[in-house]
């Protein structure tokens, strides 16, 4: 059994300490090299004192000394660094097999295509990395031969489902289409014109799984799903027109495939982030992660429904940025970070972030993206926007 070496780029988020819940039930299998977090300095003392990286990595040069001296102090031999580039620099090691990419949002972007680039195995968790650069990264990954396996749940189901040689071409795989389920979040069954007044922590209340605050109100406005259609698009090679949302309020059927014989193909079990990410971590073979199995006679019954797109117009606007292809995407995701910060802010009220990601699509150009600068300009120029329409609503 070999070895792998782990860089955990977001190991203090859920994504990340799930992870090392994972690796730490297989010590035989794995090694981490490099921890990197944002501010939770506490949890990350803790994870390096237990898993003993190399190097752990915080985003400035205070929390880094801070950090530095705790660990000097508890005996850690674990080196600390700060910053942007410490992030890539952790991706790119010679000595790392694989990189966990969990930073959430557009922060993920450069050490996800760093991973890519230097050829590694990249477990994308970072969604929004597909979304902006899409064929940046696609490009990436062909160039250097790297490996790239899902870790949403949803993905992950639709790659386990695909059939094992599956090259990018549906009519070859005899696949129709490409069913991604949603839970429909906590406002799934209120009426429209309770969206307004709904307040953060409500709109963080997932009924099903427990995730960060940013992801948390993305599901609510269903623009998770959004952007986990334009990430389908972009793993799978499959066009909008064949990628259904299907609102399954489970959480029990992860995804499907729909082939033309009639056949869907899908992949069940209880919503627990260890399985897609155990799945990846050992892929092609399977290993024990601690989930409870699925006990089908509890759950009895699995409900569908077609997603509202009226009540939640961020789906729509996600297929809108698809369909234009180019920057669309990078500018839909940067739009949708600011007004979701400006919404768990105070500044704005629920139903304004479709309205602000709106505005600023329809005032940003469609450009082609050919480098990351590329797709660094077109997130800037969304991102002024956005801030902009957020104060000017805040001033009303």
């Amino acid at each position: 059994m070999t070895m792998q070496n782990l860089t955990i780029l977001g190991s203090t988020g859920s994504i990340g300490v799930n992870t090392l819940d994972v690796i730490r039930r297989h010590p035989q299998r794995y090694r981490v090299i490099a921890l990197c977090a944002h501010k939770q300095v506490d949890r990350l003392f803790d994870q390096c004192c237990e898993f003993q990286p190399p190097y752990a990595v915080v985003c400035g040069p205070e929390a880094a000394a801070d950090l530095q001296r705790r660990l000097r102090a508890a005996s850690c031999p674990t080196r600390v660094e700060y910053g942007a580039d410490a992030l890539i620099r952790m991706a790119e090691l010679p000595e790392v097999d694989a990189v966990m990419a969990a930073i959430v949002g557009a922060a993920g972007l450069p050490s996800t295509l760093a991973a890519a680039m230097a050829g590694k195995k990249v477990l994308l968790a970072n969604k929004e990395a597909l979304v902006m650069a899409g064929p940046v990264l696609m490009r990436a990954v062909r160039d250097s031969g790297a490996c790239l396996l899902p870790i949403d749940s949803e993905h992950n189901a639709i790659f386990q489902s695909l059939p094992s040689d599956f090259s990018g071409d549906l009519s070859k795989s005899g696949v129709r289409s490409i069913l991604l389920t949603a839970s429909g979040g906590p406002f799934r069954t209120i009426v429209a014109a309770d969206l307004e007044s709904v307040t953060p922590d409500q709109a963080c209340a997932h009924p099903n799984w427990v995730m960060g605050r940013k992801i948390s109100v993305d599901s609510a406005t269903l623009m998770n799903k959004g952007l986990e259609m334009i990430e389908a698009h972009w793993l799978f090679n499959v066009p909008a027109g064949q990628i259904e949302i299907v609102i399954h309020p489970q959480s029990i059927i992860h995804s499907l495939v729909q082939y033309i014989d009639g056949s869907v193909i899908a992949e069940l079990g209880n919503p627990d982030m260890r399985t897609p990410i155990a799945h990846a971590l050992a892929y092609p073979e399977r290993i024990a992660t601690g989930v409870e199995p699925l006990d089908l006679f509890k759950v009895a019954t699995l409900n569908f429904e077609r997603p509202d797109f009226e009540r939640f117009p961020c789906l729509e606007l996600a297929y809108r940025a698809l369909r234009a292809g180019n920057s669309a995407p990078a500018t839909l995701n940067a739009a949708n970070e600011v007004a979701v910060q400006a919404f768990l802010d105070g500044k704005i009220g629920f139903t304004a972030i479709p309205k602000i990601i709106a505005s600023v699509m329809d005032g940003s150009s469609v450009l082609a993206l050919a480098t990351l600068a590329d797709v660094l300009a077109a997130d800037s120029a969304a991102r002024r926007m956005a801030e902009q329409l957020v104060a000017r609503s805040m001033v009303a």
